[in-house]
């Protein structure tokens, strides 16, 4: 296989089905997620050195490892799962077809073939009126589909849809290639938590 010649590289479709509580009022978009060999469970975020798990549980619980098995190296999914149901969190990526152009999960050397029909993703979430990407290359994508202008980092912009009013978030990247701590990255997230849920306790309970 030729890896300058991206006709040659296969097309990977989504391994997983979008994650929608009816309930939700935040739509979280990824890239597209990395090899399965690199997994630890079978959800959105699935890299055990990925912090997206750690930076909710910081925020909601002021705990990183709330959602960390360390013995396992792994994810309580379960507990995720369960959480996002209840505070309204859906989960899917801004594409549903890639070509990886090089061996690796680094957004930068992925292809797009087919973007996600992210209005079709949002008739599934009624009460949703917040997008969040955690990337650039989400942000990219998905600012080339709906013709907006890209937030600043930990900003957001708003655009309108079928009459209806919406905030893009732009959030650091979950991934420990970006260069910033857990802590600021889960100071970057508050705010738009705060604003969406008003980081009822109720939820930690």
């Amino acid at each position: 296989m030729k890896l300058n010649n991206a006709l040659e590289i296969p097309v990977e479709q989504h391994p997983l089905e979008p994650f929608l509580p009816a309930n939700g009022k935040l739509l979280m978009l990824g890239s597209f997620p990395p090899q399965q060999k690199r997994w630890c469970i079978h959800f959105y975020y699935p890299n055990y050195s990925n912090d997206m798990w750690r930076i909710f549980g910081q925020v909601f619980f002021n705990d990183p490892l709330h959602f960390v098995d360390t013995a396992q190296k792994t994810y309580r999914k379960d507990d995720i799962v369960a959480f996002l149901n209840r505070i309204g969190v859906g989960i899917y990526d801004t594409a549903c077809a890639i070509r990886r152009l090089q061996d690796n999960a680094s957004d930068k050397f992925l292809e797009v073939v087919t973007a996600t029909d992210v209005e079709a993703l949002l008739a599934r979430m009624p009460m949703c009126r917040a997008i969040v990407t955690t990337g650039q290359k989400a942000t990219d994508t998905l600012c080339a589909h709906f013709g907006i202008e890209q937030p600043k980092m930990s900003s957001y912009t708003k655009f309108a849809l079928d009459e209806k009013e919406f905030r893009l978030y732009r959030m650091p990247s979950s991934s420990r290639a970006y260069p910033m701590s857990l802590v600021k990255k889960a100071a970057a997230y508050q705010p738009m938590f705060e604003e969406i849920f008003n980081l009822d306790r109720s939820f930690c309970e």
